[in-house]
């Protein structure tokens, strides 16, 4: 069974800096690719960043240069540098894996974890 887990949120200052990471347990495949999404309180959920196995990566447009994702397949984690982080950047992040075969794509989550923004 896949099991997605998060780690690395918390409380940061405006300007400041964290690193998110998930790893992805329990698979015995490759996921076709990794990223992160974001929910903030009344709102919908968001793409943040994802990465494909061949490391093509995809950010929101209002990220670009503040966040970077990376990924480790051997490790089948995958890491959110995220910079100068402001406080709209409050939200639950969600690590997100798929994998698909040439019937079916399989989707896994994780629970999320907290990043708050706030002097």
């Amino acid at each position: 069974q896949v099991q997605i887990v998060e780690s690395g949120g918390g409380l940061v200052q405006p300007g400041g800096s964290l690193r998110l990471s998930c790893e992805a347990s329990g698979s015995s495949f490759s996921f076709n690719a990794m990223g992160w999404y974001r929910q903030a309180p009344g709102q919908l959920r968001e793409l943040v960043a994802q990465i494909t196995r061949g490391d093509v990566t995809t950010y929101a447009d209002s990220l670009k240069g503040r966040f970077t994702i990376s990924r480790d397949n051997a490790k089948n984690t995958v890491y959110l540098q995220m910079n100068s982080l402001k406080p709209e950047d409050t939200a639950v992040y969600y690590c997100h894996a798929y994998y698909s075969d040439y019937l079916n794509r399989y989707d896994y989550w994780g629970q999320g974890t907290q990043v708050t923004v706030s002097s």
